[in-house]
């Protein structure tokens, strides 16, 4: 079933890699300079961005860190991330395919993990999260950074529901406290917390995903169906916009 999953992935994502490659949500941000700022003076490190994407992590991160190792499940992502890297003069991002819950790299192998936006898509986020800690070195630092679901039931399926609308591939927005448990029980230890909110267009935050016109028609229904509270959190405007909680967490990879 894993496998299966990994593949429906995969296939999903392929003829969207551009769109990641060029996606302003994804190329810019303040958590993509927390993470800048996080890994300035590693100049001898290696660096695993997990889950790369269009390569945004990658970019930032290479000209502070000895090497980048840029990992995603879909080849067409690494294609795109190796051919932007080279015409960018970023000759120490090195790709790798891998799966998150499966990673192709030995115990210790990095100083420095970093994972951005790709959680909720992994099938296993805890097995992730413990090939994670077995690739970094003890000590090590570690930052992740997604969207999460908020506490309260109400707010989460409707989260939850449009999510999936949009993108089939979606597993799930975890809860801030659901992240915090799920790396403790994984071997890490939080060291930082950073709570923010990124307002999303609607039509750009759904042809980025190739969204179906039906699936589009209906997260339209469900936003202008809700109720006021959903509404007044999600902060929707008549477009269909809206505002998406992210988390951002720094972690030390504990002692075994």
């Amino acid at each position: 079933m894993s496998e299966t999953q990994h593949n429906f992935v995969a296939k999903h994502y392929a003829p969207r890699a551009a769109a990641y490659v060029s996606s302003a949500v994804h190329s810019a941000g303040a958590d993509l300079d927390q993470i800048e700022s996080f890994v300035r003076g590693r100049a001898d490190a290696r660096a695993l961005d997990l889950g790369c994407g269009g390569g945004h992590v990658s970019y930032r991160v290479a000209p502070h860190v000895r090497e980048v190792v840029a990992c995603d499940l879909t080849p067409e992502m690494l294609a795109h991330v190796k051919r932007t890297a080279s015409e960018r003069g970023l000759n120490n991002i090195v790709v790798q395919q891998g799966a998150a819950e499966r990673l192709p790299f030995g115990d210790a192998s990095f100083d420095i993990l970093l994972s951005r936006y790709t959680a909720h898509h992994w099938r296993d986020m805890e097995a992730g999260l413990r090939e994670a800690r077995r690739v970094l070195k003890t000590g090590g630092r570690a930052v992740f950074a997604d969207a999460i679901a908020p506490a309260h039931p109400l707010l989460d399926t409707h989260l939850q529901t449009i999510e999936l609308l949009r993108d089939p591939s979606h597993v799930r927005n975890y809860s801030a406290a659901e992240w915090i448990a799920a790396l403790g029980r994984s071997g890490f230890c939080a060291s930082g917390l950073t709570a923010r909110r990124v307002r999303l267009d609607f039509a750009s935050w759904t042809e980025r995903t190739k969204t179906s016109e039906p699936c589009a028609a209906a997260i339209l229904l469900l936003q202008a169906q809700a109720s006021a509270a959903v509404r007044a959190h999600f902060a929707i405007d008549a477009d269909g916009g809206f505002e998406l909680d992210t988390l951002t967490i720094e972690a030390v990879a504990s002692a075994t």
